[in-house]
């Protein structure tokens, strides 16, 4: 038998997710917390990690890393009230670095807090009545869901469900509540896990809800995708995916992106059991001594679809019924104005990177102060100031216009990148400080083959692990090391189409000149309605990802034209 993984001893001598995080936090001689409750602390929705930027001047004066944390929150299909955000807004002016990062998970991620303010940081979060309970960790993590309030009763079912899903795989210990806001253990009460285990799952485990035509969640990225079935604006159920994960590790070709495969269909009541007993699968069989092959797509891998299948059935006792027809349309999100079937307004706002700061943050803090609805974060980093009065629009228009928030070009808008340096300890380029000026480079050459009003969905991380998602994007970018990236092309417009490795470590030159000619050949060759991928795989300049479901990127033919 495999030795377990060192992680798996660090989870089992935790006392429920406990270790000595409580102690650790008095102790002022250093910022960091002790090795195995870093670990631990993430289940707490919590990282420690350190601003790079500094660590060689700090080495050289022998000093300690400038160690900070990111707090991330748990916020079920991304649903915020104005209080909650203000509440948020003042949090991270206070106890992080000012600015709020919207992520591809539909929350917000606080940076810069140091110790000593971790504890009251997390103290105002649950004020205002929101948590970071296994926002991280080996566990299922914020649960998504596809936003599109101007359709009422489809988008109030998504919210219903994806909460309901996140209740009931929450893990049961009360260690986020003893050690971050003081609740006093019960003694003599013996605790229990009985859906994640007493060691939890063997890695992270993430679940989105999508309603098409729109992908917006990338339904096929995720250990589990639920693909709403609609029916005269009702939803009558879910396919079910499942299988589906990003990570990957340069040079391993035993690693790999994979997109999920479809399950069958189920019920809105047998949604929750369905999610319950596709995790317990994960909890029995995943691998718990290495890491890097410890996600649901490896379990599945490993023994099989048909075994999985087979195993989900009988711990349901019954057999999922085929899935039903679908389509998707496309990914991302679609700006501006959108009139609600209820006669309410909908600002899907962008937020370039996900990353509020300056003139934005104030803006969405006077609109907060008076707005009357609801803010949704969106799987794409960006903002719906959502149920908005017809008389309220020219107030909100105005406040933006007031902060200079014009709107992106089609290429920034279908743009997304991971936080990467300075503070992710796993990050080998740069990402987020990055994609700005590649955007701007890339858009004199969009603009020069008259492309400006047409999309193309781009994605870069700062490294293989795929945070943003590169792997599903027309075109992906991914950081191999110091100003360098593999480029992918040829994942599906609508999210449903892996890509394939273009050219191997290239920097910002090499990478406006392997685009511009594909930008100017796409403009002048393509087929009515035909995506800039669809275009690429027909022109031979990378071949389909047919071969499966998934793909090793390393290892991957580079074609070019």
């Amino acid at each position: 038998m495999a030795q377990l993984s060192r992680n798996e001893t660090i989870k089992s001598e935790s006392r429920f997710l406990r270790g000595t995080i409580a102690d650790g936090l008095q102790v002022q001689v250093t910022g960091s917390l002790a090795e195995d409750d870093q670990q631990l602390t993430k289940f707490h929705g919590i990282y420690q990690q350190d601003d790079r930027d500094l660590r060689p001047e700090r080495a050289k004066k022998k000093m300690e890393k400038a160690v900070i944390f990111m707090a991330r929150l748990r916020v079920p299909a991304g649903v915020l009230t104005p209080v909650q955000w203000i509440a948020m807004h003042d949090m991270a002016a206070e106890r992080g670095n000012g600015t709020l990062r919207l992520t591809t998970r539909q929350t917000i991620q606080f940076h810069g807090v140091i110790k000593s303010n971790l504890r009251p940081a997390i103290q105002s979060i649950h004020a205002a009545m929101l948590d970071t309970i296994a926002a991280c960790g080996d566990v299922n993590r914020n649960v998504i869901g596809s936003v599109l309030p101007w359709r009422s009763a489809v988008h109030d079912e998504v919210v219903t469900r994806a909460r309901a899903i996140s209740e009931h795989l929450l893990p049961k210990s009360r260690a986020w509540h003893e050690i971050w806001i003081g609740d006093e253990q019960v003694v003599g009460k013996e605790e229990d896990e009985p859906i994640l285990g007493r060691t939890y799952l063997p890695r992270k485990f993430k679940i989105a809800i999508a309603v098409p035509p729109v992908n917006d969640v990338d339904a096929f990225a995720h250990e589990v995708g639920l693909i709403a079935v609609v029916r005269r604006d009702q939803i009558i159920g879910y396919n079910v995916v499942a299988g589906g994960g990003m990570g990957m590790t340069h040079g391993e070709p035993d690693t790999f992106p994979r997109t999920g495969d479809v399950l069958g269909f189920c019920t809105p009541e047998q949604v929750v059991e369905v999610a319950e007993k596709i995790v317990t699968i994960q909890r029995d069989w995943g691998n718990r001594s290495d890491r890097k092959h410890a996600r649901l797509k490896y379990t599945i891998e490993t023994h099989g679809l048909d075994s999985f299948r087979a195993e989900l059935d009988k711990r349901l006792g019954y057999k999922l019924p085929p899935a039903k027809p679908y389509r998707f349309k496309r990914s991302g999100d679609e700006p501006g104005w959108h009139e609600g079937d209820d006669g309410r307004w909908h600002f899907v706002m962008f937020v370039e990177n996900g990353r509020v700061h300056g003139p934005m943050l104030a803006a969405l803090r006077a609109i907060a102060e008076t707005h009357d609805g609801r803010f949704i974060l969106t799987p794409n980093q960006n903002l719906v100031i959502a149920d908005v009065a017809p008389e309220q629009r020219k107030a909100i228009d105005a406040v933006l216009e007031a902060h200079g928030l014009a709107s992106p070009g089609t290429l920034r808008r279908n743009a997304m990148a991971c936080v990467a340096l300075p503070t992710c300890g796993l990050a080998l380029a740069e990402s987020e400080r990055y994609l700005p000026d590649l955007i701007t480079a890339l858009e004199a050459e969009y603009d020069r083959a008259g492309l400006r009003d047409d999309e193309i969905t781009i994605r870069m991380t700062g490294c293989p692990n795929g945070c943003a998602r590169p792997y599903l994007a027309e075109i992906g970018l991914v950081g191999t090391g110091p100003g360098l990236y593999n480029l992918y092309l040829g994942g599906a417009f609508d999210g449903t189409r892996l890509s394939k490795l273009y050219r191997k470590q290239i920097g910002h030159e090499g990478i406006v000149a392997a685009l511009a000619p594909l930008f100017a050949a796409y403009a002048t060759g393509r087929r009515k309605g035909e995506s800039f991928a669809d275009f690429a795989i027909r022109t031979g300049v990378v071949a389909a990802t047919i071969a499966g479901n998934r793909f090793h990127a390393d290892l991957a033919p580079e074609l070019t034209v």
